[in-house]
């Protein structure tokens, strides 16, 4: 039995897949902005927070580590709707993978934060520096900059991840691939053609965040430490 491969019935559906490309760019950044701001505040807050502050982070980032995204992506989709607040498919989808992705950002920024060396505090102390300004300047930026390869690997993980969310409805890339799936019966082809888009889209956004960290981190740039 032979199998005649037509790569073009699938790419007659450009428009549909850039579509797609965009709606994962999309989620993408904005996971990525709301994630990092959660994942900061919640690092501060587990290092140096009253000691309820730290026991309800503790258990946000446990919960949220130990269960899969997409039975949160249900409850916060469907589960929430089901009690009366009706959230958009986006806006469900966004904040869905930003709780996600702040659990994980936070333990990766407390370990930034734990590593900066408590002689720098002092230091920030005897010049004076207010309690905002040390920790905006001597604990998160050091911090940010000591884990940002790491940072960033995660939120390329999470633009892969975000295929998860066409199982409730969001019509990201492989969402609209199962469409084009569902019309051409072209399921091999599909797949070759999604498999090279992601991998486009995931060296894109890594270039995205190594220009970033260029242009955050100046030290790293002189120092030439990758980023």
């Amino acid at each position: 039995m032979t199998y005649e491969f037509d790569f073009a019935a699938v790419l007659a559906y450009w428009p549909l897949l850039l579509e797609g490309v965009w709606t994962t760019l999309r989620l993408t950044f904005f996971c990525t902005v709301f994630g990092i701001l959660i994942g900061a505040f919640c690092a501060v807050v587990r290092t140096s927070g009253p000691r309820w502050a730290r026991w309800i982070v503790g258990l946000y980032v446990e919960f949220i580590r130990n269960t899969p995204l997409l039975i949160q992506a249900y409850f916060l989709i469907f589960g929430i709707a089901s009690m009366g607040f009706r959230l958009p498919i986006m806006v469900g989808a966004v904040i869905a993978l930003t709780v996600n992705i702040g659990a994980y950002t936070t333990e990766i920024v407390r370990a930034g934060i734990e590593s900066i060396n408590r002689g720098q505090l002092e230091a920030a102390e005897c010049l004076g520096l207010s309690k905002m300004q040390t920790y905006l300047h001597v604990v998160i930026r050091p911090a940010l900059e000591r884990v940002y390869p790491a940072l960033s690997s995660q939120y390329v993980l999470l633009m892969l991840a975000s295929s998860i969310l066409s199982s409730v409805g969001v019509e990201e890339l492989f969402g609209i691939s199962n469409r084009i799936q569902s019309d051409t019966y072209r399921n091999f082809e599909v797949f070759v053609v999604l498999g090279v888009l992601y991998l486009i889209m995931a060296v894109v956004v890594r270039a995205g965040f190594s220009v970033l960290g260029l242009a955050l981190f100046p030290r790293r740039r002189k120092l030439g430490t990758p980023l």
